[in-house]
């Protein structure tokens, strides 16, 4: 395998091994579950199971090879590509790392937006709350106004006449008073 030169090539090795750490890591489990069918396996089933499992044996060895092979490019990479890549800052931006953003980010939501959310719902639930005033309910409230103002007239005259009922009374009595005063007069 050819010596990478650029730090993408570095990336694509280590992709490799990863992928093939996987495909070994299933092959062992596959070989695991063959030798479990092997022990319980009778005569007619035991041929087919030994020979995957020699199958999987020889695919663990071939990706072992890859392994090693993958694992020698990344130790031939330049000193100075693996050097960049383990000194490598995390993205910065402004004066913060990502993770402090994150974070702000998170302060910011819970400290300001949670309370306005909570505010809103609030107000939603007490407006929902209020009964909601159809046309006949503001008619039958300017009906009452109209009634009670027509109630306070009524009443209003209703005071004059009684004022006026006792004037006469008085007057009536006064005139009485006056008229028990004065000499009979004669025939």
């Amino acid at each position: 395998m050819a010596q990478p030169r650029t730090a993408a090539e570095v990336d694509a090795l280590k992709a490799k091994r990863s992928e093939l750490s996987r495909q070994i890591e299933s092959a062992v489990s596959r070989r695991k579950t063959v030798e479990r069918d092997l022990l319980k396996a009778n005569e007619t089933t035991r041929p087919g199971l030994e020979a995957r499992l020699k199958v999987l044996d020889a695919r663990i060895i071939q990706i072992e090879q890859e392994i090693a092979a993958n694992g020698r490019a990344l130790a031939s990479a330049p000193l100075l590509l693996a050097a960049a890549e383990a000194s490598e800052q995390p993205v910065r931006f402004g004066p913060f790392t990502s993770g402090q953003l994150t974070a702000i980010s998170i302060v910011g939501t819970v400290g300001v937006l949670m309370p306005l959310a909570i505010a809103a719902a609030r107000a939603m639930l007490i407006r929902a709350r209020q009964p909601k005033l159809t046309p006949e309910m503001l008619e039958a409230t300017r009906r009452m106004e109209r009634m009670e103002q027509a109630i306070d007239t009524v009443a209003v005259e209703v005071e004059r006449i009684s004022e006026g009922q006792r004037f006469v009374t008085q007057l009536m009595a006064a005139k009485q008073k006056d008229a028990d005063a004065l000499p009979a007069p004669r025939n």
